[in-house]
């Protein structure tokens, strides 16, 4: 069976996973006594990061391993925590980050994970997006790499609510210079492109400083892209809203963790 495709890790990568996660497991996956697991470790890691990878309904990987769907689902509620905990030294601190900025260009902008329209959580709804979900800021080199992930928040939260005294604008501020979408007019220290006046149109030199800021601003947005190739945070979140923090960590350790290998 193909499991690099499921879980978007290569042999090697979940070898190393599958060895992280045992030593943080409190009890033996597979017990001297008693009745056998019906997953073995390694299967149920390549079913939590699956999920992630893919995040497709928990039947469908049921139907695959041929076990029961609350198999699947407990798989991924024990698992979840532990592979983000297992990847927790490749997601980039705010030191490293200030390191890697320092003296260079920044770029930096602001996404949206998905997630199902939880009653009573109003918070959740973003206007720009037009649904709901958590947001975070990315940033990145002009190559593309990503430097730093911000920890999400309700989705109501504007992206220069999400900058104002948090880590992401202390990292921005040691960079030689950051390039930013309109969302992050205002700021002194970030540069963006002009927003049409009211009551004129943009004149030439104005469209081609828009232009410029939009070139520059490119690897960003495909690092985003990127990034949700981890699928969990492209399409809306299923699982219970309290857990969702745990799957973006996880999801993010595991870009990271797959890109240490590179």
């Amino acid at each position: 069976m193909r499991f690099e495709r499921m879980s978007g890790l290569s042999r090697e990568q979940i070898d190393e996973l599958e060895c992280r996660v045992s030593r943080l497991l409190r009890k033996p996956w597979r017990k001297r006594t008693g009745r056998p697991p019906a997953l073995t470790l390694r299967e149920a890691i390549i079913i939590a990061c699956g999920y992630t990878r893919q995040n497709i309904i928990e039947e469908v990987w049921a139907e695959i391993f041929d076990v029961s769907q609350a198999t699947v689902s407990r798989c991924i509620t024990l698992l979840t925590p532990l592979v983000e905990k297992a990847t927790k030294r490749e997601r980039p601190t705010r030191t490293a980050a200030e390191r890697a900025v320092k003296g260079a260009i920044a770029l930096v902008d602001g996404s949206l994970w998905p997630c199902w329209s939880w009653k009573g959580k109003k918070t959740l709804w973003s206007g720009k997006h037009k649904t709901t979900g958590h947001g975070s800021l990315i940033i990145t080199d002009l190559k593309g790499r990503v430097i730093y992930i911000a920890a999400p928040v309700t989705g109501n939260q504007h992206d220069m609510r999400k900058l104002k005294g948090l880590a992401a604008e202390k990292i921005l501020k040691k960079a030689a210079g950051t390039f930013g979408d309109k969302g992050f007019i205002g700021t002194n220290y970030i540069m963006t492109p002009i927003r049409k006046p009211k009551f004129r149109k943009l004149l030439d030199w104005e469209k081609e400083w828009n232009r410029q800021v939009s070139s520059f601003r490119a690897p960003v947005e495909r690092a985003i892209a990127d990034l949700k190739a981890w699928r969990i945070l492209f399409t809306d979140y299923r699982r219970p809203l309290g857990t969702f923090e745990n799957s973006f960590h996880a999801a993010i350790g595991l870009y990271f963790f797959k890109r240490s290998f590179e």
